[in-house]
């Protein structure tokens, strides 16, 4: 497979070009991510099933005591450009687009700090309780269900909202599913800007093994122990 990181001025480049591009024929041996990946994110979403439900019930019982319904979708992209309903524990206001916008009109500095970045360190949307759910990456555990469902794997690039379609200046993630867990997902999520997380794409698809996965899953674990979620 023939991958180019391409620069944030690139951001123009026809999208359609982009995911024939990443999904180019790859000549290299892929008995792992093409059958048993999927193998083990089925067998494992199982295997957890119900002590992630365990988990979930008491936040969502809280979540809902706000007046909001604990599990909501959002569009993501995933799998060759494909666009899917991802779902998550809320941990944000019901309006949160429309809190966001006030506050990014009020302030220049967190203006600049989303264009770049695409997300915030000190954000105005997130509940007293959202932040202990983000803190444990809790909210992340209704995607199992999308996992299940063959739309995102347990580790893979982190899911992309639909409009940030245009500013993602590479072209590995289309090549993959999206994942709850990955590269930049254990390392650098809350230090980085958003277009570096092609970097972290491109490294993962190129690593891409049974190993690399276990790797991360253990990492994983290390991040949720030590609350460094964001």
């Amino acid at each position: 497979m023939s991958l180019h990181v391409r620069q944030p001025a690139q951001f123009s480049a026809d999208f359609e070009f982009l995911i024939r591009d990443a999904l180019s024929p790859d000549t290299r041996p892929r008995l792992y991510r093409d059958r048993f990946k999927r193998l083990l994110d089925i067998a494992l979403v199982l295997v957890a099933a119900i002590p992630v439900l365990l988990v979930l019930l008491p936040f969502c019982i809280l979540v809902a005591l706000d007046g909001a319904s604990p599990i909501y979708r959002q569009k993501r992209v995933g799998l060759g450009g494909r666009v899917f309903n991802m779902w998550k524990l809320r941990s944000m206001v019901v309006d949160a687009d429309a809190r966001l916008e006030a506050h990014l009109a009020a302030d220049p500095r967190a203006r600049i700090e989303w264009t770049i970045n695409q997300k915030l360190r000190h954000d105005p949307r997130i509940t007293p309780i959202g932040h202990l759910i983000r803190k444990a990456s809790i909210d992340e555990l209704p995607q199992l269900w999308n996992v299940l469902r063959g739309d995102m794997s347990l580790v893979g690039p982190r899911p992309m909202m639909v409009s940030q379609r245009d500013i993602y200046p590479g072209t590995a993630y289309y090549a993959l599913r999206p994942g709850i867990t990955g590269y930049w997902q254990t390392s650098v999520r809350n230090l980085s800007s958003f277009s570096e997380r092609a970097r972290f794409d491109h490294a993962y698809l190129r690593d891409l093994s049974f190993g690399t996965d276990l790797a991360v899953m253990l990492r994983t674990v290390r991040v949720v122990l030590t609350g460094t979620g964001c």
